[in-house]
């Protein structure tokens, strides 16, 4: 690749296979070099040194996030992790005001492997969410449910929370995130992670007898 911009650059894929990972260093460092700040790559933790060694950032899903929300001269980021995370990273680095300071410029957001998915995401799907949220509409007021949302979880789910006065959590924030949404509401319906929710509410006094679990199946 022998441009120096985004907008140029050769979409032709070699048969990386092939190459020894010598070559593909080279490969990859060459980009580095021709795209500068344009380009920003993130790696997570997990991921192996190989990818790691190549990576401008380190850290966890959310850290990663923040930085690529932060960032504000790249065009480009590529994300070594898991789906849930290049999403989140999407959506940060392209919120509105960013995308002002940009005149309306999006960050393209990588992940190299669209098939890397995350088992805790994956345990709550939109159409279960939305679901249980019928299912609930049913028997109590909805609009005194809180929903909160995992931050290792799909953007849908995100985005469920937030056409429903949601929000989203961390793992060291979870209890404080509870206690915001109970300050708004009478209830809280809690995903992906059950034994998040379920282990920061038995900290805050709420009992299991207090936390059933949507399963219609």
């Amino acid at each position: 690749m022998n441009s120096t911009t985004l907008d140029n650059a050769s979409l032709e894929f070699p048969p990386y296979k092939s190459l020894s990972n010598d070559e593909l260093s080279a490969r990859i460092e060459r980009v580095r070099r021709d795209l500068g700040k344009r380009l920003l790559i993130l790696g997570h933790h997990y991921q192996q040194d190989e990818v790691i060694a190549h990576s401008d950032l380190r850290g966890d899903s959310y850290q990663l996030s923040k930085l690529a929300a932060e960032s504000s001269d790249c065009r480009a980021i590529v994300f070594c992790g898991v789906h849930f995370m290049a999403e989140t990273a999407d959506i940060l680095a392209n919120r509105p005001e960013k995308l002002a300071e940009r005149d309306g410029e999006r960050v393209t957001v990588v992940l190299p492997d669209m098939a890397a998915g995350c088992s805790m995401a994956d345990m709550a799907a939109i159409d279960q969410v939305e679901a249980a949220w019928a299912d609930l509409g049913e028997v109590i007021d909805t609009s005194r449910v809180i929903p909160v949302t995992y931050i290792n979880s799909a953007a849908s789910l995100k985005g469920f929370c937030g056409r429903h006065g949601g929000i989203v959590c961390t793992s060291s924030n979870a209890a404080a995130v509870l206690d915001w949404a109970f300050e708004r509401g009478d209830r809280v319906l809690f995903f992906p992670d059950q034994h998040l929710g379920r282990n920061t509410s038995l900290k805050m006094g709420i009992t299991n007898d207090q936390m059933p679990v949507w399963n219609p199946y």
